[in-house]
């Protein structure tokens, strides 16, 4: 099995955003125009969470009118997101919005398809064009227009992918200097933060504890930081771990385990380990290394044994015969084709929202306590609900969501948010 998002070299919405309207002081600077205290390269972030925090009376109460429109955040509803991004205005590059086009393995085939990297801001490496432009994640105005757009969706958990300090993918930059700026204005909105955290090179159980200890010495005591309530009443942090795969169950056991030579367990460290399932011999090995639960990740249904819908009632049945968590992945849809043009038959159209619906609707039937959505903001596999745009560029037309306006999946996951939340009311009782 090639694990889709493992395809890259190794290492590797939605709505009006109400957002920038709503706060003509947060409008983005035209382009050529640098913010105060500009510098060619990688910008501190903190400057731009000092910028946030100097705004007006007026603005304040305006934040909080609006925060009385938005719907009520769904905290068991928690969507994907990546803050890889980079334009030259606050990186002084633009940073994977020029994704290289992967080639595929076989020579032979990757001699038919074209070769080189993406020239942005016209030509991004992705079949649909954000509407916010090909922006830096680290833009404060881009960042709290991302969580107007969540709170407009009634999503309430945010899950970051995550590298360790000074560590990135081959295609970015590190981004953990970006997590402060996040979390405040996510918690301006309401939204918390978990961690996702990628196959880093070393990821062992060591290393993961230590990744573990840093997370919650630095962040735990956020406002922000999501944490879950347990059955026996415990508020633990949730960490998805992906392609956990690549750690073998005897490695994850020393981490897991209370037994385990680096046990986390019953530490100031201790949460809720969600192991990533891709083939079906994998929930056997999740549940020996000791993770807490799993997820699908991928929004193909078909294409994985656990991105697939008709197996997620034996998954869950498996789940709950063994104490763990089953965190079905919903999406609304896949094209990959910008970065990998030899992958056409992954494609999963979305059929105007139709796709997801099922998706979502598949989720709901399985009764399951959280639903993860993938995702917010990966562009590179079409899988975004972040609002995108209709744009030719030179020959490239690129696919939007007409004919629905922009806002069409923030309005599909705010409908099912609200189904998922009287759903779980009804299993409670």
């Amino acid at each position: 099995m090639v694990v889709l998002k493992t395809l890259r070299p190794e290492g590797a919405g939605f709505g009006s955003p109400f957002g920038l309207g709503l706060f003509p002081e947060l409008q983005r600077a035209e382009s050529g125009d640098n913010p105060p205290n500009h510098q060619k390269g990688i910008a501190d972030s903190k400057p731009a969470v000092d910028q946030l925090k100097k705004g007006s009376t007026k603005s304040t109460m305006t934040l909080a009118a609006k925060l009385e429109e938005f719907p009520v955040p769904n905290y068991n509803l928690h969507v994907f997101y990546y803050s890889w991004y980079g334009s030259p205005q606050f990186d002084g590059k633009y940073i994977h919005w020029d994704h290289p086009i992967l080639p595929h393995w076989d020579p032979k085939v990757a001699s038919n398809f074209p070769k080189g990297k993406h020239s942005p801001p016209d030509d991004v490496g992705s079949n649909f064009y954000p509407g916010l432009g090909a922006y830096s994640s680290r833009d404060p105005t881009v960042i709290e227009a991302h969580m107007q757009q969540l709170r407009t969706a009634a999503i309430g958990v945010l899950a970051l992918s995550w590298y360790p300090p000074g560590m990135k993918e081959d295609n970015g930059e590190p981004t953990d200097g970006l997590v402060p700026a996040i979390m405040d204005i996510a918690h301006k909105y309401q939204v918390k933060v978990t961690f996702h955290i990628e196959p880093y090179k070393g990821r062992d159980d060591l290393s993961m504890y230590n990744s573990v200890k840093y997370i919650v010495d630095k962040y735990g005591d956020h406002p922000a930081f999501y944490r879950y309530k347990t059955s026996n009443g415990k508020h633990l942090p949730l960490f998805y771990v992906y392609d956990s795969y690549l750690t073998s169950p005897e490695m994850w056991i020393r981490l897991l385990k209370e037994s385990g030579h680096h046990s986390i367990r019953n530490t100031a460290y201790d949460g809720i380990f969600i192991g990533l399932l891709v083939e079906e011999k994998q929930k056997n090995e999740i549940l020996t290394a000791g993770f807490d639960g799993l997820y699908t990740y991928f929004a193909t249904n078909g294409f994985s044994f656990g991105s697939s819908h008709r197996n997620w009632k034996s998954i869950k049945g498996f789940c709950d015969s063994n104490n763990l968590m089953f965190i079905p992945s919903v999406g609304p849809g896949y094209i990959d084709t910008s970065i990998r043009p030899w992958n056409l038959h992954n494609t999963r159209n979305r059929i105007n929202g139709k796709y997801y619906e099922t998706a979502l609707s598949a989720a709901l039937e399985v009764r399951t306590d959280i639903v993860s959505i993938t995702s917010f903001n990966e562009w590179h596999e079409g899988t975004q609900i972040e609002k995108a745009i209709p744009k030719i560029a030179g020959q490239t037309t690129y696919q939007d969501y007409l004919p629905h306006k922009a806002d069409i999946y923030l309005e599909i996951t705010r409908k099912w948010a609200e189904k998922f939340q009287k759903e779980r009311e009804k299993w409670l009782v």
